[in-house]
């Protein structure tokens, strides 16, 4: 008679092992879903702000009817004095610290395209330095640079292409923004076909009476 051939089958998992395998597998996703930093809520502002408190804001955003027209292409925020370290408002790269019209100019270009502007300030880092959320990029200038009246201030502009965003929406002080066209006609910027354009938060004004004409021309070449 042939020898029978018996089949061996591993013996089966034991159901206490299995339950604490799915227990260690959920475990995992769950530190790995916690290790994964989610995005910043919608009530976190985007940007820091460039001086220490209580830093008021003078003279608010307002932007022109037009590209040369009179109007606030930033926010005016008060500093203790001259000598008021300025640090940046979030990460980027120096684009330019110089002097445009005889007054001290920092513009940082940030990761999407956008750039803040910082003036009066005398530059402590050269272009293209890279640069952190909070670092020091000057000083606020000597007497007599600031254009405010009521007390010596910084000017922080914010712009992406060819269109200005009100710092205060960025820092969190102000709700959401309304985009601001141009009036029709109005002149391109040189080399460029678009029409530049504004960006107000809700329930500011669309022109405002006061401003910075130094700060208006920095804005073109900065």
């Amino acid at each position: 008679m042939a020898p029978r051939h018996l089949s061996v089958s591993a013996p089966p998992t034991p159901r206490p092992l299995l339950r604490a395998l799915r227990i260690v597998l959920i475990l995992l996703c769950l530190l790995t879903a916690l290790a994964v930093p989610g995005p910043a809520g919608a009530d976190t502002p985007r940007w820091q702000w460039p001086v220490p408190s209580p830093h008021p804001v003078i003279h608010p955003f307002d932007p022109p009817e037009d590209p040369y027209g009179p109007g606030h292409r930033g926010i005016d925020v008060g500093v203790p004095g001259a000598g008021t370290a300025v640090h940046a408002v979030e990460a980027g790269t120096v684009r330019f610290s110089g002097t445009v019209a005889g007054r001290g100019v920092v513009s940082v270009l940030h990761a999407d395209g956008l750039i803040s502007t910082y003036e009066p300030v005398a530059g402590s880092l050269e272009k293209g330095t890279r640069v952190r959320a909070g670092e020091v990029l000057g000083k606020i200038a000597g007497p007599g640079a600031s254009h405010c009246e009521e007390q010596v201030c910084l000017h922080l502009g914010a712009r992406r292409a060819q269109g200005y965003v009100d710092p205060q929406v960025l820092l969190g002080a102000r709700g959401p923004s309304v985009l601001l066209p141009w009036a029709a006609g109005a002149q391109a910027v040189a080399g460029s076909s678009e029409p530049r354009v504004g960006i107000a938060s809700a329930g500011s004004s669309a022109r405002a009476t006061t401003g910075s004409p130094v700060g208006e021309r920095i804005a073109l070449l900065t």
